[in-house]
């Protein structure tokens, strides 16, 4: 959906290309420089999408996702194996729980508004496990077309967008715990870049949580594409795996028990943490009105409903008996 420049008109800039990217890059510089939050950033992109335009927006799509990587990646120097599998236990059955019940409530939520399959299959898994990664993975295994996907995408970014700044907000309003927030924004929040930055705004214990318990959540994404492949009857055996998780894993060891490397990781860290706030920008630069109004009511109805409810559903979850 982000591929290709589409009819919108810009009340900036609108007939000089020239101004526009200068613009776009000076935003660009004063996110990664600046230290600004996560949800600044998402927001100058925003502006950026609305008011002049993405002039680089066919290669958009590439740069959030090898950009969101490595970021990730970084975030692990920051990270040790005894902590990580300490969270993932604790996690597990929160995950599986929730993986299950989302898709299930999901596809009821499909046949009640009439939402043709394919579409309502790929926003259930695009919120149950990890958001455009997942939609990505199970897009080729039922065969979508370009439009029940990106669809399924736009559902999710927007949702994601408005998460970044609604979840750090309840979780004050609430006084959830670092670690309680941390678990809640990974189970609840689609995409794993929203995610990170809504736990890197609540703090560097809930980022540390949140970052382990996504990325042991995108895993799911193995599973589910195989019952997806026999539920949709499909031939193709082409299932995408987050090869960077293992990178993500490696940069934990190498943390952990190389003490020479783990000397630089506060710096790494920091460095990941300026990625992770321009793939946001990137994000916020990549949604303009268009993208709202191409989703349509009720897939968007759909994804807000299975949002509201694994977000209620997980807090009272994690609140009450966590």
């Amino acid at each position: 959906m982000d591929k290709t420049r589409d009819n919108t008109t810009f009340p900036l800039f609108e007939k000089n290309s020239a101004l526009q990217k200068i613009f776009f890059v000076l935003l660009l510089v004063v996110s990664a420089l600046f230290s600004i939050s996560p949800p600044t950033a998402l927001l100058l992109g925003l502006v950026v999408a609305n008011l002049s335009g993405h002039p680089f927006l066919p290669f958009n799509h590439i740069a959030i996702r090898y950009l969101l990587q490595i970021s990730v990646v970084g975030l692990g120097f920051g990270m040790s194996v005894t902590s990580a599998l300490a969270i993932g236990s604790t996690s597990f059955t929160f995950t599986f729980i929730s993986i299950v019940t989302t898709i299930g409530v999901g596809y009821l939520l499909g046949k009640w508004l009439s939402i043709e399959k394919k579409t309502s299959h790929l926003i259930a898994c695009g919120t149950a496990i990890c958001g455009g990664s997942a939609i990505a993975a199970i897009a080729p295994i039922i065969k979508s077309d370009e439009k029940q996907t990106s669809v399924a995408l736009g559902v999710i970014f927007i949702l994601n967008s408005i998460a970044l700044f609604l979840f750090p907000m309840i979780g004050h309003w609430l006084n959830l715990t670092q670690q309680d927030f941390g678990l809640w924004c990974a189970i609840a929040i689609h995409d794993t870049s929203s995610v990170v930055g809504a736990a890197n705004k609540y703090g560097s214990e809930a980022l540390q949580i949140a970052t382990t318990v996504k990325l042991a959540r995108a895993l799911w994404i193995i599973p589910i594409a195989l019952i997806t492949t026999f539920v949709f009857k499909s031939k193709t055996g082409k299932i995408k795996i987050p090869y960077f998780i293992g990178l993500f894993i490696l940069a934990m060891l190498i943390n952990t028990y190389i003490p020479q490397v783990s000397a630089y990781s506060p710096s790494i860290v920091a460095v990941a943490k300026v990625g992770l706030t321009l793939t946001l920008f990137l994000i916020g630069s990549g949604l303009n009105f268009n993208t709202l109004r191409s989703v349509g009511f009720k897939p968007l109805f759909q994804g807000i409903l299975l949002w509201f409810f694994i977000a209620t559903a997980s807090l009272a979850g994690i609140v009450y008996l966590n």
